[in-house]
């Protein structure tokens, strides 16, 4: 089996002219937790991740703090949002470089990559580069599942 076999093919993305604020508006009606960024040829150039638009709400001691257990609540802070000037910024400035598989390439392998890399989606590309679709780690591991023989032995 191939990623082909498993990935989401109705990918929604961003171009890369767009701004950080059209994109969170994409991301909120689609209900998605990564967008492609793409250029003006349609091939994938970043990735925009729903972590990346909330660490524009996390106040800045929250990456000092090795844990914050015992913060029971933020306070004021739960309260403020990104300044519409910053909304108005390309997606470009946020987005972070992506890794991609081939629309052929293994299960395991395209599986292997997105734990090496620490992410949970993965851009599906063609031979041509072009964005084909997207699997998420359920989708791979599912499929992988879908290979084992779960019938019970019989001692």
């Amino acid at each position: 089996m191939q990623v082909k076999d498993c990935m989401k093919r109705n990918v929604v993305s961003v171009p890369s002219s767009a701004t950080i604020a059209s994109a969170a508006g994409i991301i909120l009606r689609h209900r998605v937790g990564v967008l492609p960024v793409l250029d003006e040829h349609g091939k994938p150039v970043g990735v925009l991740q729903l972590s990346d638009l909330l660490s524009l709400e996390f106040p800045d001691f929250v990456k000092l703090v090795a844990d914050v257990d015992f913060v029971h609540d933020f306070g004021a802070v739960e309260t403020t949002r990104p300044l519409p000037e910053l909304l108005a910024h390309p997606v470009t400035e946020l987005m972070q470089p992506m890794i991609t598989v081939g629309e052929d390439s293994g299960l395991l392998r395209a599986y292997a990559l997105m734990i090496q890399h620490n992410v949970l989606d993965v851009p599906v590309v063609n031979a041509s580069e072009e964005l084909v679709g997207i699997a998420s780690r359920v989708d791979i591991g599912t499929a992988i599942l879908s290979n084992w023989s779960l019938e019970a032995k019989k001692p």
